[in-house]
């Protein structure tokens, strides 16, 4: 039996099935909790109506289970929407629910993404990023960011068919817990999102990098680059500094070859900062032998940012440059500019 009280949040979907053998239950119980918990839903153990009453109370008692609070919602006019969400001990976090503009035939999007966070704050504290303004505080749980996943659903009353961990936070840096909330968001007996349509956006840690090329599941990775000439990057990304980006581009290759999925390169279009042709050259010169997509990102104004979008007639020029010269690439959809779309505008703005 457990000594102490642990949040749910804390198990991945391993943790769990060991937790209800430690709770003297036989095993298919825990894939009936599991399912209660991250398929269904359930906010409390008491609705889980075909466990048993022991198991429940056990379940309570040694790890009781915390629901994000949404203490914020903005609802953009094309449809996206983003919460502040406060978990259970006062922290803060941001998610953000996209739906496609499609729908299907009973109303509900065809596609549902979710950017959710894997930090309470985020250490990289790039120039850009809203959430750099703010520091980090700790690394999420699992259950905290599969959480954000069932809170958006239920809110949208929608299954969720994709998810990013593009919002607050360096992945990387909490790997072991981001690693156990993918699997609970990938799971069958969960979220049962597939492993294609699971990404992880990193700035560049290069063990990560490594590490997740070697994972068994076909999860997707993400490298946020913004700027493939070293004193730029360096700058806009200041505790990237000491990462080299002829390591970075190793890096993608080896990850290429060891678990033959794609990564993506993503690079936020900034004017005056990233977007000139010696900007461009350089990306050029960066993917030049690397199977790689590049996402343009449209940048959504910071209030009190130095930093501007792109003209649009820049941003098409360059994606007809990649394109003539063999790279596929494309404009990502920009989605919810109204309703402080940064990362960490919305959170900063509540105080």
């Amino acid at each position: 039996m457990l000594s102490m009280s642990t949040a749910f949040e804390t198990y991945g979907i391993g943790e769990i099935r060991s937790l209800i053998g430690e709770l003297s239950q036989p095993a298919f119980r825990a894939k009936q909790v599991i399912g209660w918990v991250y398929n269904k839903g359930v906010t409390s153990f008491d609705d889980m109506t075909n466990v048993p009453r022991v198991l429940r109370e056990a379940l309570a008692e040694q790890a009781p289970l915390h629901v994000p609070e949404i203490v914020d919602k903005q609802v953009s006019v094309d449809g996206a929407r983003k919460y502040v969400l406060t978990l259970a001990d006062g922290a803060r976090v941001e998610t953000v629910g996209i739906p496609s503009r499609d729908a299907g035939s009973k109303g509900a999007p065809r596609r549902l993404t979710v950017c959710f966070s894997t930090q309470v704050g985020c250490p990289m504290g790039c120039a850009f990023c809203a959430t750099g303004e703010e520091g980090f505080t700790r690394n999420l749980l699992p259950g905290e960011m599969a959480q954000q996943v069932l809170t958006v659903q239920r809110d949208f009353d929608a299954r969720v068919s994709n998810v990013v961990a593009m919002g607050q936070g360096e992945p990387f840096l909490n790997y072991d817990n981001v690693l156990a909330a993918l699997r609970i968001m990938n799971s069958d007996q969960a979220l049962g999102i597939g492993a294609r349509h699971i990404t992880v956006s990193t700035c560049g840690v290069l063990k990560g990098i490594d590490a997740f090329a070697h994972e068994p599941e076909q999860f997707t990775l993400a490298l946020s680059l913004h700027s493939a000439i070293q004193p730029t990057r360096d700058r806009i990304m200041p505790k990237c500094v000491g990462t080299s980006l002829a390591d970075l581009k190793d890096a993608l290759d080896s990850y290429y070859r060891a678990s033959t999925r794609r990564p993506s390169i993503e690079y936020l279009m900034m004017k005056g900062i990233n977007d000139g042709e010696k900007d461009l050259a350089a990306l050029l010169d960066f993917c030049d032998g690397l199977f790689v997509h590049v996402n343009l990102l449209p940048m959504n104004e910071i209030e009190g940012s130095p930093f501007h979008p792109s003209r649009s007639t820049v941003v098409d020029h360059w994606v007809r440059t990649l394109t003539r010269n063999g790279i596929e690439a494309n404009v990502r959809d920009s989605r919810g500019s109204d309703i402080d779309g940064a990362c960490g505008q919305l959170k900063n703005r509540l105080g």
